[in-house]
């Protein structure tokens, strides 16, 4: 048996000089903001693995009312419902990830992205796609007010 999640995040971005993006520090005129660490690609990811096994949402298992949350390191989370997939006797297939981002380009750090979500999960890299586009200087994105991250998950039952 297999089953799909999807999930989209948005994070509003503020002036700053490193952004968080899938488990990668990047040089960047801004950063994302957020109860965590803000990574905004790593915590759709998460969400859509919840999704794929209706776990809920990402704010219900990680409220922003918690403080013990704050600031935490979102491979923590990723894990997290990794693990939770993982006990309800299923394995992940690929994600496919898409970043809506105007600036900075992120061509040349897709590649850490991809090695680094891999790691976490335990999977091949192979099995993540991480692709970028931009807003086209349209809305909150072309105007560099938001980030937003859609994963889409394929997860098959294994036990």
């Amino acid at each position: 048996m297999m089953r799909i999640g999807h999930s989209t995040d948005i994070h509003r971005l503020e002036p700053g000089n490193t952004l968080i993006l899938g488990g990668v520090k990047i040089p960047s005129p801004y950063q994302s903001v957020g109860h965590s660490d803000a990574d905004c690609l790593l915590h759709s990811m998460a969400e859509a693995l919840l999704g794929s096994l209706a776990l809920g949402d990402l704010g219900s298992h990680f409220p922003d009312t918690n403080d013990e949350f704050r600031d935490l390191d979102s491979g923590v989370i990723l894990r997290y419902a990794h693990e939770a997939v993982q006990r309800e006797g299923y394995e992940i297939g690929n994600i496919d990830a898409l970043v809506f981002l105007e600036k900075p380009k992120l061509s040349n750090y897709i590649d850490a992205m991809r090695a680094t979500v891999a790691n976490l999960l335990n999977i091949k890299k192979n099995q993540v796609s991480i692709k970028a586009t931009t807003g086209e200087k349209i809305g909150m994105v072309g105007s560099s007010q938001a980030i937003v991250c859609e994963t889409v998950v394929l997860v098959k039952k294994v036990k």
